[in-house]
């Protein structure tokens, strides 16, 4: 089990009355991602709306903000206890036995146009056996044909911009991979949070967008941007693409600054440190869909 301790503080300038928020900055409640403890505080003086998915746990937070300053901080400490299984048995799900609640993850969205890549997609993964290890195939391709480089995309990027151009952020990376899994038929979503272990010279701690594909009946962790340790991946919210799980969406006009982030491994109960690693078994943060 790892135990991580974390904060993100976000700040902006309110230039309008009535600017609707939505933060999507709690950690996800999950059968294998317990939060221990968290304080969130606001620095205006407002009542905030709190929804729970409950399919994908995505935790909501709405507030409508007067004109000036706003600063939102939440912090949080939270227990990993990854499901670990060796990849080779873990197959893939025929389309027929998926539960109702995965089959959006199998159809086009607005980054990831799986319909467009799939003769590449068959082309290059079709014939790979069908399980954690075609998954991985993919994965290992994306993070090999595309090179990181901050300022290199925007939000109208997609998978075949990304395809095009082998570039971009971890939001393109994923967008691709998600893309050619489900070219392939294989279920995959957007995942959104923050990680302990990425490389500092990426720059400070930031959010981070990652993969979970469908398989063996459990959504499986993926990073195909390589940038990061998935053992170290708090979850915050899970989508078809970055447009359902952005970490804030804002209705009104504000200037926004660079978000503040903080994470730190600390000891369990017993006072155990396990810091994440990198591991060859397949990881996943929750117990699947039903």
């Amino acid at each position: 089990m790892v135990r991580l301790q974390f904060s993100v503080e976000l700040a902006y300038e309110v230039t309008a009355p009535g600017t609707d928020f939505v933060f999507n900055i709690e950690a996800a409640r999950t059968h294998h991602q317990r939060v221990l403890a968290e304080h969130l505080s606001i620095s205006q003086t407002l009542v905030p709306q709190a929804h729970v998915d409950p399919i994908t746990h995505n935790r909501y937070l709405r507030l409508q903000a007067h004109p000036g300053a706003l600063r939102v901080r939440y912090d949080a400490t939270v227990d990993l206890a990854h499901h670990a299984v060796a990849p080779e048995l873990v197959g893939e799900v025929w389309v027929a036995n998926l539960p109702g609640a995965v089959l959006p993850y199998l159809y086009p969205s607005r980054y990831c146009e799986s319909d467009r890549l799939q003769g590449f997609a068959l082309q290059h993964f079709g014939g790979l056996w069908q399980g954690y290890g075609r998954v991985m195939a993919i994965r290992d391709w994306v993070a090999g044909h595309v090179a990181f480089r901050s300022n290199t995309s925007d939000s109208h990027t997609s998978a075949v911009d990304t395809l095009a151009g082998r570039e971009g952020v971890c939001r393109d990376f994923a967008h691709l991979m998600i893309a050619l899994c489900r070219a392939v038929n294989i279920p995959a979503r957007f995942a959104t949070g923050i990680d302990y272990g990425a490389d500092p010279a990426l720059g400070p701690t930031d959010f981070h967008a990652y993969v979970e594909a469908y398989l063996g009946n459990r959504w499986y962790i993926f990073d195909p941007s390589g940038t990061a340790i998935p053992m170290g991946f708090v979850r915050f919210a899970t989508g078809r693409d970055a447009a359902d799980a952005a970490f804030a969406t804002i209705f009104g006009r504000v200037e926004s600054h660079a978000p503040r982030i903080r994470i730190d491994a600390v000891p369990d109960d017993e006072g155990h440190l396990v810091l994440p690693r990198h591991r060859a078994e397949a990881l996943s943060t929750d117990a699947g869909a039903h």
